[in-house]
């Protein structure tokens, strides 16, 4: 585009010897993640978001060993690995999507990890989504909207998104031929969703997963996105899914492969449950699992299946504080899975769910082990309350301490460390860490004001004050002030 000041350069050539066509991007990664920056502090206020332990810590096993094989096939050049964020953010939505935003933040909606069969579907679709932005197209895209200031360009991208759920919620974002250009902006070209198909492919092999659940995921995709497109900007017609790219990517599993069955795991198929029931948690939802579970309809299904229905069953009716039922379904699943490892820790996390449910907090440290606590979020974020309700809140503060050195930016357990902080009297601590989960969230303001208070907190002394504390206070309310006049300059 003339008069933007974007020079092409030559493409660089990734691993497979072929041109990635993200490169040449006249956008920085560091203006990149600033504009990821704003659009996620929106997106952590939403309230569709959520931070499920259980369902991230399943997420991340696969996330993790892609961002490996990215880095290992020269996918992820370290300028960008240090620049972006790398971040994953789960969406209440049921509508079988996923999308990739500047800076390299991710969002994924529940809807799709309930329909996911197997590890290696879900691991395609992620692959793609890592591959659009370890290939730059985010930032070519919005380069070539030059004319746009890069803060409306993400006013525009919140509004794309909020219009994937609610049409009239856009227009507080777009207004006009602005939704037209967010749109045309948004989808990528045909060759880059063949290139992130392709990229992605070779991230997926290399990382251990069975090529074939990126054909089976298509097919998957190409469904729903029948059913979701209401024609209000479905986010999904970003990745228009065509006969050509299906083809292109069965061909691409190597002649003579040993057949895969994709689905089938137990752990799998409890996860999906999981994301199904938080997906859609009113009241009729939640009593529709009772009927998943009736003997004779139960028997007909696959041992997986069985697995899932009683996941669901369970967790359904803890939600609807039904314990007899909840008791029930929960009994039979841990006899299906008593001789799988995973689903059985599964499933021993959900009792510990189950009995925290009902104030029985020794059954439920019972069921949580300690050992795997100092490393594990999930036994980690089931056991702080647990610890907290027993007398234990100093034990609980202490292991969240030492999660939160190499999590430092893990807002649910800075949320967890203020109430373990608050049951030991050490309120300038507590608010402190509240000030902290608003900092992960990208909330300087709302951080900034809860510094403020602690600071406060701390003049008033009194059995919380705390002048370690209050130091700590001090440095980083002063820090919080620097953030928000770069923002202020920025804008």
């Amino acid at each position: 585009m003339a008069g933007n000041g974007w020079t092409q350069s030559t493409p660089a050539r990734s691993s497979t010897g072929l041109p990635n066509l993200g490169d040449g991007s006249g956008m920085t990664p560091s203006a990149e993640r600033k504009l990821g920056d704003r659009i996620a502090r929106e997106l952590y206020r939403d309230p569709d978001y959520l931070d499920d332990p259980v369902i991230m810590e399943y997420v991340q096993s696969i996330w993790q060993p892609l961002l490996a094989a990215a880095r290992l096939r020269g996918e992820l050049p370290p300028e960008l690995d240090q620049a972006y964020a790398w971040e994953l953010l789960l969406g209440k939505d049921r509508s079988v999507n996923a999308f990739a935003l500047p800076g390299a933040y991710f969002g994924l909606h529940l809807g799709l990890v309930g329909v996911v069969t197997s590890r290696d579907e879900l691991a395609s679709v992620l692959a793609h989504e890592l591959s659009h932005v370890t290939q730059r197209h985010i930032s070519r895209l919005i380069t070539r909207q030059g004319e746009q200031t890069p803060w409306l360009i993400g006013a525009m991208i919140l509004g794309a998104l909020a219009a994937s759920k609610n049409p009239g919620a856009a227009n507080a974002a777009i207004v006009g031929g602005q939704a037209v250009a967010a749109q045309t902006q948004l989808n990528f070209s045909r060759d880059m969703e063949r290139e992130a198909d392709r990229v992605g492919f070779g991230v997926m092999s290399q990382a251990g997963f069975a090529p074939q659940g990126f054909a089976s995921m298509f097919e998957k995709l190409q469904q729903a996105s029948r059913l979701n497109d209401g024609g209000n900007f479905p986010y999904l017609r970003s990745h228009p899914l065509t006969t050509e790219r299906i083809s292109d990517m069965q061909s691409r599993v190597p002649q003579g492969a040993a057949a895969v069955t994709l689905g089938g795991e137990l752990d799998q198929a409890m996860v999906a449950a999981r994301a199904r029931v938080l997906s859609n948690t009113a009241v009729d939802g939640l009593r529709n699992w009772a009927l998943e579970v009736e003997p004779t309809r139960l028997a007909r299904l696959a041992p997986y299946q069985q697995a899932g229905a009683l996941y669901g069953a369970t967790l359904a009716a803890i939600k609807l504080r039904e314990n007899a039922a909840a008791l029930q379904a929960w009994t039979r699943l841990n006899e299906l899975v008593r001789n799988d490892a995973a689903a059985a820790r599964l499933a021993r996390l959900l009792g510990a769910e189950l009995y925290l449910a009902q104030g029985d907090t020794a059954r439920a440290q019972a069921l949580l082990n300690d050992g795997e606590a100092k490393t594990s979020r999930a036994e980690l974020f089931l056991l702080t309350p647990v610890r907290v309700r027993t007398g234990q809140a100093k034990a609980a503060s202490e292991s969240l301490q030492i999660w939160l050195v190499d999590h430092p930016r893990d807002a649910q357990a800075w949320q967890l460390l203020a109430s373990a902080y608050a049951a030991q009297g050490r309120n300038v601590a507590s608010i402190r860490a509240e000030a902290e989960v608003n900092v992960a969230q990208l909330d300087y303001a709302s951080a900034l004001a809860r510094f403020k208070a602690a600071q406060e907190q701390a003049r008033l002394g009194g059995a919380g004050a705390d002048h370690f504390e209050a130091s700590i206070v001090d440095t980083r309310a002063r820090q919080m002030e620097l953030l928000l006049r770069e923002q202020a300059l920025e804008r």
